[in-house]
């Protein structure tokens, strides 16, 4: 599942060009038993199974002989902090990251503690294994590194890069089914164009430009 994902698009892209390196393990290599298991049932009943400490901790600590020791351990988990865009950036910002995806019921509760993983969670809904929410942080810490997206002006305006929502997009035709681009989007005007954008201006990290811009809209508005 995740060796597909990493074979298409901006992740590919960043492997491809040297930005990004990025190693594949299989719990499965870190087991003792002969039926190479990597989940048990849970102490004290319940539906399901947990997956066992052995592997994930054997695992860890055979990538800290291979490749050193980690900047951060992400476990993906549903009781972690919100995964966001100012995450992503920190997360950018390092140089060896170490992501473990659960499945079945979950992990043994001790392997956070034992290779010192700190949870993050995408949202508060359930699915199969943590392998998706890896790649969706995984392509979400990419692309902000440089040499992985050609045009690093279009990370730099992405939804929520300084607490603002992008604005909407538009291309040819000018007009379908009866929908017209906007007359601003039209005229060419790079300042009036640049004003007209919905933002989450409670939320945003604002600079000296931005400010000017938000003075001169509410000064529209109050005239």
């Amino acid at each position: 599942m995740v060796e597909a994902i990493l074979a298409e698009g901006v992740v590919s892209r960043g492997i491809a060009n040297g930005a990004l390196d990025v190693a594949v393990h299989d719990l499965r290599d870190h087991t003792t038993d002969r039926h190479r298991s990597v989940d048990d049932v849970p102490y004290g009943g319940g539906p399901g199974m947990v997956m066992k400490p052995e592997p994930l901790v054997r695992a860890v600590d055979e990538i800290r002989r291979r490749r050193g020791t980690p900047d951060a351990v992400i476990l993906l988990s549903p009781q972690g902090r919100r995964f966001t865009q100012d995450e992503a950036a920190r997360l950018s910002g390092l140089s060896h990251l170490v992501l473990l995806c659960g499945r079945y019921e979950g992990m043994d509760e001790r392997v956070a503690a034992l290779v010192g993983a700190e949870e993050l969670s995408l949202g508060d809904f359930v699915v199969s294994g943590g392998e998706l929410p890896a790649l969706i942080v995984m392509d979400a810490v990419a692309r902000l590194v440089p040499g992985v997206v050609g045009d690093e002006q279009s990370v730099a305006e992405d939804s929520f890069s300084r607490g603002l929502l992008d604005y909407p997009h538009y291309t040819r035709p000018a007009e379908f089914a009866g929908l017209k681009v906007p007359d601003v989007l039209l005229s060419g005007h790079h300042a009036v164009v640049r004003r007209w954008r919905p933002d989450l201006i409670e939320q945003a990290v604002l600079d000296d430009e931005d400010r000017a811009l938000l003075d001169e809209i509410k000064k529209e508005r109050q005239s």
